[in-house]
């Protein structure tokens, strides 16, 4: 009897000390896109460039381990299926969005915590109806079902939800929807941009970009680009963390997702990808503040989704080692340079090469700090010619944006001289970081499988 007595009193124990262990705070950092090569080559950039004695914040926590992608359709996932085993622990196929691979839905670890009483936070810098975000809280068969995605976020009940627009607001024929009326009937309060957060007095928000202030609709804007009047996912991580704070003080969950990370790789384009990342970075050590503050009651959990570009740091095309410090003159991302391109070309103005070769030296630094080689000077000004005189040049397409054929060409040079190649325009199937810190963290140290993430902060949080 005494032993029994003993066992029972010592499961107790153990019980009652996993109650008091469970954290109270739960952050989950996604960087869309975001595999091992763009991490390892912001953090060259930040130690060598930035010369930074501390490594980025991720890299600082105690747990560094590594993460497999795939999906139930491909060895190569999407951010749908990646964020679906992401938020519900259920591998899918690609392009289902909170489903089984049978079209059953199933359940997020936010959508369980918000039934717990948690206050629920979903942020992101591209749009909050995107594939990562939606996982969290919608169930769909197609990842481009925009409208059912954003009714289900009104229906939600999730107490911050920010980015940069809702892409369900018009149909395909780009007719009015009623989105933003089911929003406001159920309770969401709708501000926009910087100036839009001191105006929230509701329980449940909806923080989006300024119209316009973005280079689309499809994102806030690149860090790179230092568009007026735009968000960055630091403002929105401070936002979400300020309202939870205030209002759900006792127990919160936040999902913050770097989705300009994946726009600018799936671009080529490496110094605004290098740029995100540290952005994101800013938005993590927000979270890892409050951390210190809150040792044993908060866990912060950091991954991608998947690794967009399959990019490598190579060595220059000058030579030697790589150049990062080149991508430091860099002053615009590939996508506001193709779309400056694209402006000349409908205004039909007059614009000679002098011109473009000033931009470059203002813009990008070539010419005086990025050599550019008289052989590689005379192949862009032949190709200037051909797309701004002769007019006789093709876009390149990628997921997110169509690029004039000059500033592929001008950034595939920027790229090669600063030693950072890319693979693909798409996604890649290799695996990606996991980073943790606080209570439970040590979960997280054995290689994962993104399904297990959600599966063990279940466990964790005792759901």
């Amino acid at each position: 009897m005494k032993i029994k007595h003993l066992l029972a009193a010592t499961a107790l124990m153990a019980a009652s000390s996993a109650q008091a262990d469970a954290p109270r705070y739960i952050f989950y950092f996604i960087g869309d896109g975001m595999g091992l090569n763009p991490v390892m080559t912001a953090q060259t950039y930040n130690r060598l460039v930035l010369q930074n004695d501390k490594p980025l914040t991720m890299m600082q926590m105690p747990v560094a381990s590594w993460c497999q992608t795939w999906s139930v359709s491909s060895p190569v996932t999407d951010s749908a299926a990646a964020g679906t085993a992401l938020s519900t622990g259920t591998k899918t196929k690609n392009g289902m969005l909170g489903m089984g691979p049978d079209t059953t839905s199933v359940t997020s670890l936010a959508a369980q915590l918000y039934d717990r009483g948690y206050g629920i936070g979903i942020i992101t810098s591209v749009c909050p109806d995107d594939a990562t975000p939606g996982a969290f809280y919608a169930h769909v068969a197609n990842r481009s079902q925009y409208y059912d995605i954003g009714i289900q976020a009104a229906r939600s009940g999730y107490h911050f939800l920010g980015g940069s627009s809702w892409r369900g607001t018009k149909d395909k024929e780009g007719n009015p929807t009623d989105l933003e009326a089911v929003m406001t009937q159920n309770g969401y309060q709708t501000v926009y941009g910087p100036e839009g957060i001191d105006k929230i007095n509701s329980e449940k928000v909806v923080l989006l970009n300024t119209p316009g202030a973005g280079n689309n609709d499809n994102n806030i804007g690149y860090t790179i680009d230092s568009l007026p009047g735009a968000l960055t996912l630091p403002v929105i991580t401070r936002a979400c963390l300020d309202h939870l704070t205030a209002r759900h003080p006792d127990k919160f969950f936040m999902m913050v997702e770097g989705g300009n990370i994946d726009h600018a790789l799936h671009g080529n384009d490496g110094g605004t990808a290098i740029m995100e990342i540290l952005n994101f970075q800013q938005a993590l050590a927000l979270a890892y503040d409050f951390y210190l503050q809150h040792p044993d009651e908060t866990l912060i959990l950091v991954t991608a989704d998947h690794d967009t570009g399959g990019s490598a740091m190579v060595s220059s095309s000058q030579g030697g080692a790589p150049r990062l410090e080149y991508f430091k003159y860099q002053k615009v991302s590939k996508e506001a340079f193709s779309n400056y391109c694209k402006g000349i070309l409908r205004s039909r103005m007059i614009y000679k090469w002098e011109d473009m070769e000033q931009y470059l030296r203002e813009n990008l630094g070539f010419f005086d700090h990025v050599p550019v080689s008289d052989a590689e000077k005379a192949e862009l000004q032949k190709l200037f010619n051909d797309t701004f005189e002769l007019r006789n040049s093709a876009d390149e397409k990628t997921l997110y944006a169509n690029f004039n054929a000059f500033a592929v060409r001008v950034f595939k040079l920027l790229n090669d001289a600063a030693g950072v190649r890319f693979n693909t325009g798409s996604h890649a199937g290799g695996p990606v970081p996991v980073f943790a810190v606080g209570a439970g963290s040590e979960a997280f140290m054995n290689v994962n499988n993104n399904c297990c993430l959600a599966r063990k902060l279940r466990k964790i949080a005792e759901l």
